[in-house]
């Protein structure tokens, strides 16, 4: 139910032209192009049917520049411990998709090694998340 409750949100905010309401008719030059989702969800039907669905098409579609998922909290132990996410995961960076973690999460749930061997980039995210803020990317959770 939550997860329904999410995805229907999250789809009218998605094909909802906010730009017209706001007066803006097509994306300045100022504005950033740059996506960062900071996934906490455990979830799986989640990661698989929201966070990386739009995570992969915004980059492949060209819908932003720079696309970032950071694994943060249950999405990391979830993340170590589900093959196909994985692969999802790895398709993803393929395709130029940057995924870090945070590291205090990881060692938290026991799995900094399972995502550093899967060529994620695990570091402190406080303060890169603060700096994606700061820069006017455009950050959403899950």
């Amino acid at each position: 139910m939550k997860t329904k409750i999410l995805l229907a949100i999250l789809t009218t905010i998605l094909f909802f032209d906010t730009t017209k309401i706001m007066g803006q008719q097509e994306k300045s030059e100022n504005t950033p192009d740059k996506l960062v989702i900071v996934w906490t969800s455990d979830d799986p039907y989640l990661a698989e049917r929201m966070v990386l669905m739009y995570a992969h098409a915004a980059k492949t579609a060209g819908w932003f520049k720079e696309v970032t998922v950071v694994i943060w909290g249950p999405s990391a132990k979830m993340v170590a411990e589900n093959l196909k996410i994985q692969e999802k995961l790895k398709a993803m960076q393929k395709d130029r998709v940057e995924i870090q973690a945070c590291i205090a999460c990881a060692t938290a749930y026991e799995v900094v090694d399972e995502l550093k061997n899967l060529n994620f980039e695990v570091k402190g995210m406080g303060k890169p998340l603060s700096d994606y803020l700061k820069s006017g990317a455009k950050v959403i959770t899950f």
